[in-house]
């Protein structure tokens, strides 16, 4: 159990929801009070739910009845469950969500990376010392400030703009790789990773100015895919930018170039208390029907 399995992740995010490990499938949700209430919703772990028995998280949602309003999660693309089986467990939202962009490391080879990749690849590796760091935790300074710096370039909003306590408990998660590069004697990126079972998940990635400046994210990335191939099955490179990709952004077009395929991540959503969710959503400042679960619409806006 590492990585995402491991309950130490779900410990990690405690500041957005105290952490609760489902017995059966072996995952871990988050049980969050309802503002305004005494009640409370449950959510997968961000970025994605994980867990040991697919088989089994019917059962675990099930006993979550009577306990909490609702539950949402976004599934592992990797998980060992098929779109008829979710929809059987979410019967109120069972979505696609995002198309994960995955390389089988069995059968990559160079020359399926984009010409634009490689390219960027050899400039990259001029400039930029890239290392396997065997001791993430003394590097969590360095780690902080370009994960803050991150947060106020793109406006990170919700979860995703951890704490810097969260982003240091991340670091002791076991199953952690930790690839960072170094410009001129400086720290210019650091990428997290984390590895469970046969497969290892871009988690996190911060660029300081010059690391952006020298292409840092291509050398980075190819490190990681040197140091799993042999270890792991699936690389999982994540989806791209922002909560509907339209397949244009930046982010989309770097993770394509790895020349890998794509897995699909779905979003769920079961309502456990028919009763008050509908009490909830009647509220004057429920304005998005489409948004699960409808009271927390806008929570991050």
């Amino acid at each position: 159990m590492t990585g995402y399995l491991h309950h130490t992740y779900a410990e990690a995010l405690a500041e957005f929801g105290t952490p609760r490990q489902l017995p059966g499938c072996g995952g871990s949700v988050l049980l969050r009070q309802i503002p305004g209430t005494a009640v409370e919703d449950a959510m997968g772990c961000y970025p994605l739910f994980a867990c040991r028995d697919w088989a089994r998280l019917g059962e675990d949602v099930d006993g979550l009845t009577g306990k909490v309003i609702a539950l949402s999660l976004v599934t592992d693309p990797l998980g060992n469950y098929t779109p008829s089986e979710l929809h059987l467990i979410f019967p109120d939202l069972c979505q696609r969500y995002k198309d994960h962009f995955v390389i089988d490391l069995r059968a990559h080879v160079p020359s399926v990376v984009s010409a634009h990749h490689r390219r960027n690849l050899r400039c990259a590796l001029r400039d930029v010392e890239v290392e396997h760091t065997l001791n993430p935790v003394m590097h969590a300074r360095e780690w902080v400030a370009l994960y803050e710096q991150l947060i106020a370039r793109h406006h990170i909003r919700g979860i995703p703009a951890f704490s810097p306590e969260s982003l240091v408990r991340q670091l002791r998660v076991p199953g952690l790789t930790m690839i960072r590069g170094v410009h001129q004697g400086v720290t210019a990126g650091i990428t997290l990773w984390y590895a469970h079972d046969d497969a290892a998940y871009y988690h996190l990635g911060a660029y300081s100015q010059a690391g952006y400046a020298a292409g840092a994210s291509f050398a980075l990335f190819q490190r990681a895919i040197d140091h799993f191939r042999g270890r792991v099955r699936w690389l999982n490179l994540g989806a791209g930018a922002g909560a509907k990709c339209t397949g244009a952004d930046g982010l989309t077009r770097f993770k394509r170039g790895w020349g890998g395929g794509v897995r699909t991540a779905w979003l769920c959503g079961r309502i456990l208390d028919q009763e008050r969710y509908a009490a909830l959503t009647v509220a004057p400042s429920v304005g998005h029907a489409d948004y699960f679960p409808a009271y927390r619409a806008g929570e991050f806006a």
